[in-house]
């Protein structure tokens, strides 16, 4: 089974010393040389998880690359941003870029401490219970525009009159993904109905065993009994890798890494079922497992404080295996 594989870019690890910002978005034209990637993609939040911004990322990678998909997943601040001034960002993007951006939108709630009701606050009084609703009518406004319209509209949270964005995208239609991963409970079909009738692709993290084999399962289902076509519907798992002789010790590391990059949210099992972890025998059966489960791709961040180490690794001793293609890492 063929698998698209992206390189995700922890611009956040500027802030924890894991290395410099320069040295982080180097990864993307690396990845590119390899031959072993398609995407590279950057993560985003204003202030609920502060990193450096998306959009000014992905406007410097579109020029380090030449011929790879450049992806925010996920767009966590998209419900908060204004989606007309978005649409006219993203689709400067994709005039930058010759056609090759991926949005992958998100509702954005960070529940611990509040972080996400406090962004909210600050930025057009937006809350966390209005978060889905706002992510479904930034996409209608985006794509509407993005397909040329002069808008009129009158939402729930945005109203705009003769509204024109020039220029638009290279891509008709600019794709919109959703990212989502909802826990068993009454939020799991609502959420994967959102990402299955009205989502050009599904991004998701494998948090638990067997988890995104269940997510994709749903989903198709769903579009499925939407009457929406099921075959080449993209499943992305957002994953980490640690490679390394000891299994243990590269999750002990994972941990380290995610407890610094994010708080102390992620438990060692769910650390352990989100990362490729130990020797690279190790870490091709876990993504084989991903592949197995429906990821039809797969994005990979190094959760080591070693970036250029295990960057090396994974394209010298991992990928080859997976893809079947490209070559060593390079200097």
């Amino acid at each position: 089974m063929t698998v698209s594989m992206g390189i995700t870019i922890p611009q956040r690890g500027a802030l924890i010393g894991v290395g410099s910002l320069g040295d982080l978005l180097e990864l993307a034209p690396r990845a590119e040389e390899t031959g072993l990637f398609e995407s590279a993609w950057v993560g985003d939040s204003l202030t609920a998880k502060p990193r450096p911004e998306s959009i000014g990322l992905l406007g410097a990678m579109a020029a380090m690359t030449d011929r790879l998909r450049l992806g925010v997943g996920c767009m966590a601040s998209f419900p908060v941003r204004d989606p007309a001034v978005f649409a006219y960002q993203w689709a400067t993007l994709d005039q930058v870029s010759g056609g090759r951006m991926e949005l992958a939108a998100c509702t954005g709630i960070v529940s611990a401490d509040g972080a996400s009701r406090r962004e909210g606050r600050n930025f057009g009084g937006v809350v966390d219970i209005d978060r889905a609703a706002r992510l479904e009518e930034h996409m209608e406004v985006c794509r509407r525009l993005w397909a040329g319209e002069t808008l009129t509209f009158d939402g729930r949270f945005n109203q705009y009159e003769d509204l024109t964005i020039i220029p638009g995208p290279v891509q008709d239609p600019c794709p919109i993904w959703i990212a989502a991963n909802p826990a068993p409970g009454r939020f799991w079909e609502r959420s994967l109905t959102r990402v299955a009738t009205l989502a050009d692709g599904f991004q998701t993290c494998h948090l638990a065993p067997g988890v995104l084999g269940a997510y994709a399962a749903d989903v198709l289902r769903l579009r499925a009994e939407a009457g929406l076509a099921t075959d080449n519907f993209p499943v992305m798992a957002y994953h980490n890798v640690n490679i390394g002789p000891d299994r243990h010790e590269c999750l002990a590391e994972s941990k380290r890494f995610l407890d610094a990059y994010y708080g102390p949210v992620f438990t060692e099992p769910m650390v352990e079922a989100w990362t490729a972890a130990g020797s690279p025998e190790q870490c091709l059966a876990d993504l084989h497992d991903l592949v197995q489960q429906g990821a039809t791709a797969i994005t990979l961040r190094c959760t080591s404080f070693d970036q250029d180490g295990q960057f090396r690794r994974l394209c010298d001793e991992v990928l080859p295996e997976l893809v079947g293609g490209g070559g060593p890492s390079g200097p």
